[in-house]
């Protein structure tokens, strides 16, 4: 383990989120003073916030006080307030400057580590080709889109590939610097700070937080056709003769129009929104996990239980017992 500090440099730039800038710095700072109770006179970290301008205004308009770029071990890269009616690219290039200092660390041995969307700074920067990336699971479709060299991980919370890191969305860059602090500090001084902190240092996926309601739908009209269809029917038993009959296709056809539209067959889709009714059914109802298994179209639990697992990472009765609110 390492006894020296390590130099943390959060960039600030325009729009970026100040909570990801300063969330970093504070949790840091929280584990200093626990490192200094067990190694009294160790300062483990050294924290600043960089940018190559002079005057950075965040998201929400606020001021951020900044120190001129020097050289650090770890730049954090915060992700920024991304308005999906905005085109990225422009934003993009409007930082031009941050692109280059992330390029220029990264030559120089920096690690470099993305929170939620400032991956696509990272991907600007050239610096996601050829290695595996996450960001919010909102918005891993378009930055695999944007990057098709990088292999887009969407359910992982952290991702290292080779000195650069990306994490998922906002909350995330507590599992970064918890994973931080125990690679530099130990195991006791990061559970400790998670501890004072209120942060879950278990988690492993942002899978159980996915909302397929949030995400686009691809695909036209005959895809929204055939998904119509598989809605109203959440609850029978999957029939690609019956459903290419209720829209006068073979099912031969079927299969070839939809694939065609939306990259894959019907089924992926279907198990996908009885996953997500079975996990709307789990937070807000006391109905049983038999019943609710029913409701979604399984009689053998463990097939249910297999496919819930693999789309949240978490069986049914844990997903429940940690989501479960009160019913609407």
């Amino acid at each position: 383990m390492e006894q020296d500090s390590l130099r943390i440099g959060a960039l600030a730039y325009p729009g970026c989120f100040a909570s990801e800038v300063f969330g970093v710095v504070d949790l840091l700072t929280m584990a200093r003073h626990v490192t200094q109770t067990h190694e009294p006179g160790r300062d483990p970290f050294s924290t600043m916030v960089l940018s190559p301008r002079r005057r950075v205004v965040a998201s929400g308009g606020v001021s951020i006080g900044v120190a001129a770029v020097r050289p650090v071990d770890v730049l954090v890269v915060p992700g920024f307030d991304l308005d999906p009616t905005e085109d990225l690219g422009d934003r993009l290039d409007r930082l031009g400057p941050e692109v280059e200092l992330l390029r220029t660390h990264a030559e120089a041995g920096t690690a470099i580590v993305s929170l939620c969307v400032g991956a696509f700074l990272l991907g600007a920067s050239g610096l996601l080709d050829h290695r595996e990336a996450t960001t919010s699971w909102l918005f891993a479709d378009a930055l695999a889109r944007r990057h098709p060299q990088a292999r887009v991980v969407p359910d992982r919370l952290v991702v290292t590939d080779r000195g650069v890191t990306t994490t998922a969305a906002f909350s995330a860059m507590f599992d970064f610097v918890i994973g931080l602090v125990e690679r530099h500090c130990g195991r006791t001084v990061a559970r400790r700070t998670a501890r004072i902190a209120l942060v879950d240092d278990s988690r492993t996926s942002q899978a159980p937080y996915v909302d397929e309601a949030l995400l686009p739908v691809p695909g036209s009209s005959f895809a929204r056709q055939v998904q119509r269809l598989l809605d109203q029917q959440l609850a029978e038993p999957y029939d690609l003769a019956a459903l290419a009959g209720h829209l006068h296709v073979s099912p031969r056809t079927l299969l070839r129009r939809y694939r065609a539209e939306t990259g894959e067959a019907p089924l992926p889709y279907l198990q996908r929104r009885r996953v997500q009714r079975a996990r709307r059914l789990l937070e807000t109802s006391d109905r049983t996990v038999t019943d609710i298994r029913h409701a979604v179209g399984y009689r053998d639990p463990g097939a249910f239980a297999d496919l819930f697992s693999r789309h949240v990472g978490l069986g049914p009765a844990a997903y429940r017992a940690r989501f479960r609110s009160a019913p609407d």
